[in-house]
């Protein structure tokens, strides 16, 4: 059959599309190339991820192929995680710091391992003691994913354990629980007299470093504070 220019040029944007994940040979197409991935998370947003980002990309991953979350490891269900789930295809290797980072909760974490070994995705720890490479399978490297998925659940149990127990102590002496408030009366009593003058509460947040819903709550605290006072 003879192509004609148009169907050329489709196939050739066919042809283009299915060569964007492998090594480039003599002939066109050559075989599927690893594609270093990474993984990043942090439980809250006051936490840094500069030390792992630095160390993933020394795996050579891309910028654009580093996923991160600022969420706990308690479930599953995180954006960045999606995504480069999503994203994996066979041969390709992610790349996380530590084994905790994926996930706390020892069976979603193993499951999670499973399905990528199921799809041929390898997966890499870097600062683990007990090293992981599911490149190299063997009785070891489920050993050690075991291990670690484990002692990622317990840590988590000991920190839930020690926060109740402090709150504990808390509530007998009498003293405040939970986080410290972010703003405290003079600053609530700030905002409030700014946004009666005319400034917007969006800006009033930003310069303040909260977000929006944090300084409507502070004001609604404010207000109930000036409401209770004695006239």
């Amino acid at each position: 059959m003879v192509i004609t220019p148009p169907q050329a040029s489709l196939c050739q944007k066919l042809v283009s599309q299915r060569c964007v994940r492998t090594r480039a040979t003599a002939s066109g197409c050559g075989t599927v190339a690893r594609m270093d991935l990474a993984y990043c998370r942090v439980s809250t947003t006051a936490q840094d991820l500069a030390r792992q980002i630095d160390a993933v990309r020394a795996t050579g991953a891309a910028e654009e192929h580093i996923y991160v979350d600022k969420s706990t490891g308690a479930n599953m269900d995180r954006e960045g995680l999606t995504a480069l789930l999503s994203f994996a295809r066979p041969g390709d290797r992610i790349n996380v710091l530590t084994l905790d980072r994926l996930g706390r909760n020892m069976r979603e974490t193993l499951n999670l391992v499973h399905d990528l070994t199921e799809r041929g995705v390898f997966l890499r720890t870097l600062g683990d003691k007990l090293a992981v490479d599911t490149s190299e399978p063997g009785p070891g490297t489920d050993m050690a994913i075991a291990l670690l998925a484990m002692f990622a659940q317990m840590e988590r149990i000991y920190m839930l354990e020690r926060a109740a127990g402090a709150r504990a102590a808390k509530e007998a002496r009498g003293l405040p629980t939970g986080r410290p408030a972010k703003l405290n009366a003079t600053t609530r009593a700030g905002a409030a007299q700014r946004i009666k003058d005319g400034a917007i509460p969006e800006q009033v947040a930003a310069e303040l470093g909260v977000s929006r819903s944090t300084l409507y709550r502070a004001l609604r605290k404010h207000r109930e504070g000036a409401a209770a006072e004695p006239v």
